[in-house]
């Protein structure tokens, strides 16, 4: 009996770090908005009105993250709720910015697996260099674009 629990148990994959789960990213679009990302992998998923976004420092005020709507779940452990799968972005206004500075987006979460683990709540922070007023942002993922003239 215990080598037919053993072979179960080693059957079931280790949960993943909130971190690998929940990979948090940001990046400036211009100097007064910011674009926060998360992207969860297959399995798992983020409570929405368990998010939260706040900039440091404290001076860059910020205009409350609106935050898209959710898929509807019924949870075991807190009821009906909103959740979100696979990607979700967030918009973030920023106000009285200086081209160039560096602001922090510190975002807040708790999510869970799909094989009924919870994590508790996470702080991830992701530090984002605002452009200058006239500079297109770039995406991680794409190597900057060159001028026809360069």
């Amino acid at each position: 009996m215990l080598a037919v629990f053993g072979a179960v148990a080693a059957a079931q994959p280790l949960p993943l770090a909130p971190d690998k789960a929940f990979r948090f990213d940001a990046r400036a679009l211009n100097p007064q908005a910011i674009e926060a990302r998360f992207s969860i992998v297959d399995g798992y998923y983020l409570y929405r009105d368990r998010m939260h976004f706040s900039v440091e420092p404290a001076s860059v005020p910020a205009t409350v993250a609106t935050l898209p709507p959710g898929k509807t779940k019924e949870d075991p452990f807190f009821g009906r709720v909103e959740t979100y799968r696979g990607q979700v972005i967030i918009n973030i206004a920023l106000k009285d910015t200086v081209p160039g500075q560096k602001v922090v987006i510190v975002a807040e979460s708790q999510g869970c697996a799909d094989v009924g683990i919870c994590y508790p709540v996470q702080t991830q922070r992701v530090t984002v260099s605002l452009p200058a007023a006239n500079v297109a942002p770039t995406r991680p993922d794409q190597p900057p674009r060159k001028l026809w003239f360069e």
